[in-house]
């Protein structure tokens, strides 16, 4: 296997998690509607997760891992809901991380923290953290 020169590391893009909503519970699911997840407004804005942007969602109750991309509910709506196919990766009450990822040069790593939004079982706003501020709680 060819060694990588560093300069070409330098330039490359790497992908890691941009964004992150935490533990949210799952309030509905809709078999029927053309596809993604609905996601309250305001949890969007906090993250920084942009309408039809891709999302990864892992469901905590069940261990599913999927793709999808976001759509907004209405805000202080709480609304977390699975749509198309993806309705059937999840029930309501089940509760789940969904994440959004970007890509990185080496140069845009140094000012890079990945955005934590933190909500209640309601899914109301709770906090936003930054995981260089997480990880020197541990």
């Amino acid at each position: 296997m060819a060694k990588i020169a560093t300069e070409s590391l330098n330039k490359m893009q790497r992908t890691l998690l941009l964004a992150k909503i935490h533990n949210c519970t799952l309030t509905g699911a809709n078999i029927n509607y053309v596809g993604s997840i609905s996601i309250d407004q305001v949890l969007l804005d906090k993250a920084g997760i942009l309408p039809y942007e891709q999302v990864q969602v892992v469901n905590n109750a069940n261990g599913k891992r999927f793709i999808t991309y976001a759509i907004p509910a209405d805000a202080n709506s709480g609304i977390i809901e699975l749509n198309g196919a993806a309705a059937r990766l999840g029930i309501m009450g089940d509760r789940l991380i969904i994440m959004a990822y970007g890509q990185f040069t080496s140069e845009e790593l140094k000012n890079y923290s990945p955005t934590v939004v933190i909500v209640d079982e309601k899914n109301r706003l709770l906090e936003v953290r930054y995981y260089d501020d997480l990880l020197t709680k541990v």
